[in-house]
């Protein structure tokens, strides 16, 4: 109170009127120039978001920005204000949440320098300010280990639906929620592609069956031979149904999100040191990479990583490299299928394959 008195003291003897600032605040705050309404403002402009990303954003302000700094004026937020915020939320071991609503907040005070409400964005200074959240690093085998794997995975002798998951698993390397939801609807006989979406349907008490693509657009996946070969006999198993691969115990539901793993344990893999499901992708980004034959845009397309690089996404994206990228799928399965005899390196095959051609 004291501070405050002193302050509009100085301002008197500077010349200026305090009431006439309460009054600018009072109106700014009329005219919805507060944190929370900018925040919503920011919110609402983006339509392309999915309904379940849009409602964990908005969550997580309300829950850890909206109660210190919900109210206050946009123009009256420091970068001192937002490190007090975030660093609360740092505090309690929310590393990865912290790092989320740092890029969130800079975002809304980017919005709001772009609107003229503020002159600069005061989150800018934020960089370095908070812990990084650990980076885990999914085990994969090194290629050399195919052959063993190929033949433990031809010996599997669980659940039928489970193997073949497994080698659509490596035959796809595509995310485990894009393959655990996979619906028959998504299958494109005619073209051969599977059309992953961005945005499932949610069936009922399935939970995160809503989940579609991780990037938020679609991702096409070429089918080649061997993939086509595996879905044909999938489909005489659970084609009458939604789901790909329907639970074993509710056909109405889908595999557990933990299958793929636990059967590469009955292999005889430790799933956290040696191979698990999510490695598939590091193994076929390295192959692809190692041959020389692909594009790094094709291959990034494919592996549906995320391109930071505004521009070039664009360019990626209308590019897409679909003709590319259905040879590459099958040049991938092919060379799995040479690793069934004995290791041959990416570049080995990809040497065969040009004398041949």
């Amino acid at each position: 109170a004291r501070q405050l008195r002193d302050a509009a003291r100085a301002k008197i003897r500077e010349g200026v009127d305090p009431s006439a600032d309460k009054k600018i605040a009072q109106q700014k705050k009329k005219n919805g120039h507060i944190f929370r309404q900018i925040a919503m403002n920011w919110h609402g402009e983006h339509k392309r978001w999915s309904a379940h990303y849009a409602t964990t954003i908005q969550r997580r302000l309300e829950m850890y920005v909206f109660p210190d700094i919900g109210d206050s004026l946009i123009d009256q937020i420091t970068t001192e204000t937002l490190l007090f915020t975030l660093r609360k939320v740092q505090n309690k071991g929310f590393l990865e949440i912290t790092a989320r609503l740092k890029n969130y907040v800079t975002e809304i005070m980017r919005y709001a320098v772009k609107k003229q409400l503020i002159k600069s964005n005061p989150a800018l200074d934020l960089d370095g300010e908070f812990t990084p959240p650990e980076t885990s690093h999914y085990p994969a085998l090194p290629l050399d280990k195919l052959p063993e794997f190929l033949s433990r995975m031809d010996s599997y002798c669980g659940r039928l639906l489970t193997r073949y998951a497994l080698k659509l698993s490596l035959l796809f390397f595509v995310r485990s929620s894009e393959l655990r939801f996979a619906r028959w609807s998504e299958i494109d006989w005619q073209q051969k592609l599977w059309v992953i979406p961005e945005e499932r349907e949610q069936i009922e008490n399935v939970k995160f069956s809503h989940r579609g693509t991780k990037m938020k657009t679609q991702h096409i996946v070429p089918l080649s031979d061997q993939a086509i070969a595996i879905l044909k006999q999938i489909e005489a198993l659970s084609g009458h149904l939604s789901f790909i691969f329907p639970g074993e115990y509710d056909q109405d539901k889908c595999m557990s999100d933990n299958t793929v793993n636990k059967a590469l344990r009955v292999m005889g893999y430790d799933t956290k040191k040696e191979i698990c499901g999510h490695g598939f992708r590091a193994m076929a980004c390295s192959a692809l990479s190692e041959s020389g034959l692909w594009s790094k845009e094709a291959i990034e397309k494919q592996m549906s990583h995320q391109e930071r690089n505004s521009v070039r996404a664009a360019y990626i994206h209308k590019a897409e490299y679909l003709e590319e990228r259905i040879a590459m799928m099958q040049w991938w399965a092919d060379y799995l299928d040479a690793n069934t005899g004995g290791y041959i390196s990416p570049y080995q095959f990809a040497s065969r394959l040009k004398k041949v051609s």
